[in-house]
């Protein structure tokens, strides 16, 4: 198959940009047309993103092109909304939105533009189907993986979440938090129980879960790492850790990057990968459920690309075949 997806992307400067341009430079089936940056137009790509000297020799520009299939936005929560609105966009040209914007249902459409939410282990068919996708957030996509099977049982009530993110999470733009000499050997609780990424979670949950109210209690953490998302669920639950095993094994099967490990599971596994990784501990009547995602990756650009990936019709895991940072 010739490189045949035109692809626009606004808001390349960023990480979730960067992630994107790496990942598109190299897909298969992808051909980059242009690459937005208002602040860095006529820069090579490069300058900004130093690791892809030698990658590409694209450079910003201040233009948009209606000649792409798809249009990438990773720009800042409220700026996509705003610069579709501003920047007419084709109807034929299908939309990925990275940021919170059109996430939920309330909120899923502009214009004439109708979003699908972008998490494929839940929504394939229809992402399949859609014009535009509201990509998921990154705690959203950790915290879902690890609870969808459960909701689809109906074995959801109160769940006690705790998650800890690296300095990545926090994007490009520098902040007291995200500053190096704050991070190092140091972790700090944040939006406790108020996180934006809760509406999402729960109307995913209500998709497979309808008929219950599902309480989440959600606590994130900033950690002093760079990348990746490491998420503990605690709820009361009757199953065997057998009987939950082989529900969850059943419920992913086909899904390409979500595992479910019956080992103890660590970060490094899926730092650099668009993996998420799910294991279970049962302790008495007690369930806890780990997920582990890479937030700038699966839980950002790399699901935008397997997105876009289902929504042309190609190979799911196209561009997406990555090894972990082991070491």
């Amino acid at each position: 198959m010739n490189k045949n997806i035109k692809v626009g992307i606004v808001g390349g400067a960023g990480y979730t940009g960067g992630e994107l341009i790496r990942l598109l430079v190299n897909h298969p089936y992808v051909a980059v047309s242009f690459i937005h940056s208002r602040s860095n137009a006529g820069k090579p790509v490069y300058a900004v993103h130093e690791d892809l000297i030698g990658e590409t020799k694209l450079q910003f520009t201040g233009e948009l092109s209606q000649d792409i299939d798809v249009l990438f936005l990773c720009v800042g929560h409220g700026e996509a909304k705003k610069f579709l609105a501003e920047n007419p966009v084709n109807d034929n040209i299908k939309v990925i939105d990275l940021s919170q914007d059109f996430r939920l249902g309330k909120h899923s459409a502009v214009g004439n533009r109708q979003f699908v939410y972008g998490l494929p282990e839940l929504n394939r068919d229809a992402i399949r189907t859609a014009s535009n996708i509201a990509n998921p957030g990154c705690f959203a996509t950790a915290i879902q993986l690890g609870l969808l099977p459960l909701a689809k049982a109906g074995l959801l009530d109160h769940v006690y979440t705790t998650g800890i993110t690296g300095s990545t999470g926090a994007g490009q733009s520098p902040s007291s938090t995200s500053h190096f000499s704050w991070r190092a050997n140091n972790i700090q609780a944040y939006k406790t129980l108020n996180h934006q990424h809760m509406n999402e979670i729960g109307e995913s949950m209500l998709q497979l879960h309808p008929a219950g109210k599902i309480d989440i209690n959600f606590i994130p953490w900033r950690g002093d790492f760079a990348r990746g998302i490491f998420i503990s669920s605690q709820l009361d639950c009757d199953l065997t850790e057998a009987q939950l095993n082989n529900l969850y094994t059943e419920f992913y099967d086909g899904h390409p990057f979500t595992i479910v490990s019956k080992q103890p599971i660590f970060l490094k596994q899926v730092v650099n990968t668009n993996k998420c990784i799910v294991q279970l501990e049962k302790v008495g009547t007690k369930l806890v459920v780990h997920s582990i995602i890479d937030n700038l990756l699966k839980g950002a650009s790399g699901q935008a690309v397997q997105n876009m990936n289902l929504l042309f019709g190609v190979d799911e895991c196209a561009g997406l075949k990555l090894k972990a940072n082991y070491f």
